[in-house]
């Protein structure tokens, strides 16, 4: 698999494990936060971060790299607690070894943000990252729900549009077009005659 491939696969990982983060998850975690890591969440969300400052941040995070880096700060007591459960294995944890210390975080940080870590640490492209991807996507435990369909881009609502006015503009465009195929006529026959001089 391509890098490129393989880097969209971990954010639309890591997307859909913010998407099943409920608000209320969020605006614990931002209440649980160090004077550091709130300054850091702030700045990122670029202004007084909750939950639905998170959200809008997101998108546009994708590309820049703030969607990761919100998602690290936000999960940093999980990682934490993590690596002390995994403990000299952390780098490079079995299946086994992570399904024996998920419950005890999704105890002391809720699924939610268990699931945001471990995405997260996808997205990081840790050693361990196919095993917690499988996790993500089979385990019965940790599977994230499927992707939803969104638009890429934001949906536009028109003004509604009569039929006489959508009569007219059709007529207006049609005499665009005649005049632009007359003017490419008149552009050839100048070519042809000027070759033939």
């Amino acid at each position: 698999m391509n890098q490129v491939k393989s880097r969209l696969q971990n954010l639309g990982l890591l997307d859909r494990a913010f998407a099943n983060v409920s608000d209320d998850d969020l605006a614990t975690v931002l209440g649980a936060l160090g004077e550091d890591h709130r300054e850091a969440i702030d700045e990122l969300v670029g202004g007084e971060a909750d939950a639905s400052g998170i959200r809008a941040a997101l998108p546009k995070g994708r590309l820049d790299g703030t969607m990761e880096s919100i998602a690290l700060v936000l999960t940093d007591a999980c990682l934490a607690d993590c690596i002390e459960a995994l403990g000299d294995d952390a780098d490079r944890p079995t299946t086994d070894q992570l399904r024996e210390a998920t419950p005890a975080l999704i105890k002391a940080h809720g699924l939610g943000i268990t699931q945001l870590m471990l995405a997260s640490t996808v997205a990081g492209e840790a050693p361990a990252s196919a095993i917690i991807r499988d996790l993500l996507k089979n385990d019965d435990e940790l599977k994230l729900p499927p992707a939803t369909d969104r638009p890429i881009s934001p949906i536009v609502q028109g003004t509604k549009v009569s039929d006489e006015e959508r009569a007219a503009i059709k007529a207006k465009r049609q005499q665009l077009k005649q005049k632009k195929q007359e003017a490419a006529r008149k552009s050839r026959q100048q070519a042809a005659r000027a070759k033939h001089r």
